[in-house]
């Protein structure tokens, strides 16, 4: 197949690394709004430059991969799905509720299959997870607890535009909840700290913050996240049961220092990045992506699950600012 890559930045230049190596894509067409970096990541993994994503998709793509802006997602599913190609975009859909529920809408409507990007989804411990609630081994599950902890902060200029950390940095943890569980989540009580660098006061965000989930079957979990976590990048996910407790993200990688009397585990160097944490579950996505290209399986992250994550972020950081439960009905856009 024939595949167009939109936005060659940090995620970018690595799912063009990615996609090159796929034995199913015979040929790859980029393009980025910066002209010398087209040029460049064409040339280092043999694709075609295309000089902007109206002309990558007049060369005839199959299907595109949107890697850009957040700003520029909407704009560029649209493109997609009125030329008729499937999509996958990374997320979010858009930074703006509404207009992420009118394209939400408009793709539904179309038939054009879009695929968002959870990688987590694909991380073969969290997909264990996945099945073991389904098979019913768990019991009825009444805990969960999700984390995503970063390094370190990043640039002021990000923070300034990321939308926040619930909208920026939680949904990861959001929508793997929301997955694992199979349930939905219907109030949401959020709280959090900008102790740290002073633009996140500036620009009422939080560097750390806590946020409780209920879920429409009465279980809850508790998602932990910050921007301060020195001993590296650390992704683990817990569910407890009335049949067994399971956990994913526990390895030698594992960014924790075990206190425990003769114990050493973990023993290896710890993850840094969320590129090496998930590098083999960002591939895994992609792979996947090829398989709803070439319509052997359905969208495994639909545009309605990215949108229910969109909704729990908006009621967490309204719950953030009001101090208060906020239920999703109250921020869900009709």
């Amino acid at each position: 197949m024939r595949l167009g890559l939109i936005g060659l930045g940090r995620i970018g230049s690595f799912h063009a690394d990615t996609l090159s190596r796929l034995p199913v894509v015979e040929s790859l067409v980029v393009t980025d709004a910066v002209p010398a970096v087209t040029t460049s990541v064409a040339e280092r993994v043999g694709a075609e430059p295309a000089d902007s994503p109206e002309s990558l998709i007049a060369a005839g793509v199959d299907a595109i991969v949107i890697a850009a802006a957040t700003n520029a997602h909407t704009q560029l599913i649209r493109a997609g799905i009125d030329a008729g190609i499937p999509v996958f975009c990374e997320k979010p859909l858009s930074a703006d509720l509404a207009e992420a529920t009118a394209i939400a809408r408009d793709v539904n409507d179309s038939g054009i299959a879009v695929q968002v990007g959870y990688p987590r989804r694909f991380d073969p411990a969290f997909s264990a997870a996945r099945a073991a609630v389904e098979s019913g081994e768990l019991g009825w599950v009444h805990t969960v607890r999700s984390t995503t902890m970063d390094p370190a902060p990043a640039p002021r200029g990000y923070i300034e535009t990321s939308g926040g950390i619930f909208r920026d940095c939680s949904v990861h943890d959001f929508d793997t909840v929301r997955w694992v569980t199979g349930r939905e989540v219907v109030e949401v009580y959020a709280t959090g700290s900008d102790k740290g660098a002073d633009f996140f006061a500036e620009f009422g965000d939080v560097a750390t913050a806590t946020t409780l989930l209920t879920f429409d079957d009465g279980a809850t979990a508790v998602v932990s996240n910050t921007r301060y976590n020195p001993r590296g990048y650390d992704v683990r996910l817990e569910l407890h049961g009335t049949g067994d407790s399971v956990a994913a993200g526990w390895s030698d990688t594992t960014p924790l220092r075990n206190l425990e009397p003769g114990i050493s585990w973990p023993s290896g160097p710890p993850a840094t990045f969320f590129m090496d944490r998930l590098t083999d579950a960002f591939q895994a996505e992609l792979q996947a992506f090829t398989e709803v290209v070439a319509g052997q399986r359905t969208s495994p992250c639909t545009v309605d699950d990215a949108l229910a994550v969109a909704f729990m972020a908006e009621a967490a950081t309204l719950s953030l600012q009001e101090h208060r439960p906020v239920r999703i009905d109250e921020v869900r856009q009709s």
